[in-house]
């Protein structure tokens, strides 16, 4: 029976998708059968909105394979869902666009821990918050929030999700866009410190994660945040967190600061170069992803580019 065009461009797909299993890095050796019964699954990415332009779709296919190959239990986004302007309404087109249709695979439609970026500021963060109420793949609760996580039957772990934008100076500068001015002046980022804070130190958890979009340390094109070394890394260092993930820097990096492990993973559609600092351990200008397998004594990572190839791995014990 001669197929139709259609029929034949699904069947290309599919055959190149499993091809693409079969014959690249997928995460194996580190998510597969000798990972332990009790380690946490998950992917975390950002920066990748783009109306299903081809390195977003590219990211999105490998994404849902490894989602599968390692049964992942949820999607961590750290910001810039939507570029250029975030979203105007629960009803923008770009929620069909960007996210919905874009992430549509079985294995994507797990709980989306989501925060917000400066792009997302652009537009109406509330929408994004209104969403939420509807759909629940997408989860954000609120602007800053924490997830508890049980690992094993004696080990939990914390992750903090934190609202950077309104923390950087620039954004408050009447030469940097209107919106976002006028969106990070109605948020109140000494608040948001005290609750961080307070938070850090009522954890009890063994594992303590934060999730932010901007980075401390990067070697991207963006650099160094000077507001978050001042505020956050300080107290990142007090209450032994061991790991920061975040985006905006449009690559993948791992640098580390003392026992502290940053990990960029902002390279969700389009990239851009990057360089070694003297806290480099990894740096690639490339669209990918990141994979996370966290157990009771140690935190495994991967990073993924958009063809399927393992760039990086990597382990951080819970205690150095």
């Amino acid at each position: 029976m001669k197929q139709s065009r259609r029929q034949f461009v699904k069947t290309m797909f599919v055959a190149t998708a499993q091809a693409t299993v079969a014959g690249s890095l997928l995460p194996r050796q580190l998510f597969g059968a000798e990972t332990k019964a009790d380690a946490l699954n998950f992917i975390i990415f950002g920066d990748w909105g783009r109306n299903g332009e081809k390195d977003q779709r590219d990211v999105a296919v490998q994404m849902a394979l490894s989602a599968q190959a390692i049964d992942a239990k949820f999607i961590i986004s750290v910001g810039d869902n939507f570029y250029e302007n975030g979203v105007k309404s629960v009803d923008d087109p770009q929620w069909q666009t960007s996210f919905e249709k874009v992430y549509a695979a079985p294995s994507l439609q797990v709980p989306w821990q989501v925060i917000l970026g400066n792009h997302d500021y652009h537009g109406n963060c509330d929408a994004q918050l209104a969403y939420a109420k509807t759909h629940p793949r997408w989860n954000m609760p609120a602007r800053y929030f924490v997830q508890t996580l049980q690992v094993d039957a004696s080990t939990t772990a914390d992750l903090f999700y934190l609202d950077t934008t309104p923390m950087i100076k620039s954004y408050y500068s009447i030469f940097n866009s209107e919106h976002t001015r006028a969106n990070v002046l109605t948020q109140d980022v000494p608040k948001q410190l005290a609750w961080f804070k307070t938070s850090l130190a009522a954890s009890t958890a063994k594992w303590k994660i934060v999730i932010g979009h901007h980075p401390i340390y990067s070697g991207g094109g963006h650099g160094d945040t000077e507001e978050l070394v001042e505020a956050i890394l300080p107290l990142l260092q007090q209450y032994q967190v061991q790991a920061y993930f975040n985006g905006h820097d449009h690559d993948l990096q791992h640098l580390q600061a003392g026992k502290l492990n940053f990990f960029c993973t902002g390279a969700g559609s389009q990239h851009r170069p990057t360089v070694n600092t003297p806290h480099t351990k990894f740096a690639r200008a490339c669209s990918g992803f990141t994979i996370v397998a966290l157990s009771a004594d140690k935190l495994d990572v991967q990073m993924i580019d958009d063809q399927g190839r393992t760039l990086y791995t990597t382990s951080v014990p819970r205690t150095a």
